[in-house]
């Protein structure tokens, strides 16, 4: 269920992460260390190098599904490039190992002949993920830095629009495979796969959403200005 209630920077990070928990891999994403005691969101910013307002600006959308449109002419379009780097650097060298480890635990030692293609499957979707991010870190966040310093370039970020495949749909192939088709003999170890995947597809769309919503129209804006 979506929040009706935005964030201003006012409250303690600990009262945002017990508003919805789920909200933890997107501070990591910011770099943001542990240890909060009482400190109010906007104070844990300050310290860590934060911009304040993107930051809750990405936090309240997540959150809400809203976007507010009178704050977004002021979002840095470098700061939103900075997260998702951030982003692809968490899937690729954190959420997915972490997956595929407890994945391959899960496997039942009875289903040898059908292991093997899971196995198959979930890293055939793991290099398709590195070819999506490699384009957007080779291709999009340079052409993006290069606008903001001024360069001319053939490239603009209708090219990515057209493009920007939605990568947790093979995902929840994956999840419906387990789902409908995998009988195990170790059902508990299989449910937390579960739930990473179902955890890992919602993050992912939400990836989708903030590159959608909100840095493509950021950067139209800008070509259009330019």
């Amino acid at each position: 269920m979506k929040l009706t209630k935005n964030f201003t920077g006012k409250e303690s990070v600990v009262d945002l992460i017990e508003q919805d928990y789920n909200i933890l891999p997107i501070l990591s994403r910011f770099n943001i260390p542990l240890g909060f005691q009482d400190r109010r969101i906007e104070d844990v910013c300050a310290e860590n190098g934060i911009d304040v307002k993107v930051f809750l600006f990405i936090i309240n959308f997540i959150l809400s599904g809203h976007i507010d449109a009178e704050t977004m002419p002021d979002i840095s379009p470098l700061a939103i490039v900075d997260f998702l780097h951030n982003s692809h650097d968490y899937f690729l060298r954190y959420k997915f190992p972490h997956i595929r480890r407890n994945l391959l635990d899960a496997l039942d030692e009875t289903l040898s002949d059908i292991n093997p293609a899971i196995i198959a499957f979930f890293d055939e979707y793991i290099e398709e993920v590195k070819k999506h991010f490699a384009y957007e870190e080779n291709k999009v966040f340079p052409y993006i830095r290069s606008l903001i310093a001024g360069d001319v370039s053939t490239y603009n970020i209708s090219i990515f629009k057209r493009h920007h495949d939605e990568i947790a749909r093979k995902l929840a192939d994956l999840k419906n495979i387990i789902l409908r088709f995998y009988t195990t003999s170790m059902p508990n170890r299989m449910y937390d796969v579960l739930v990473d995947l179902y955890n890992a597809e919602d993050d992912l769309d939400s990836h989708a959403d903030i590159e959608n919503l909100i840095l493509i129209p950021l950067i139209a804006s800008l070509e259009d200005k330019g």
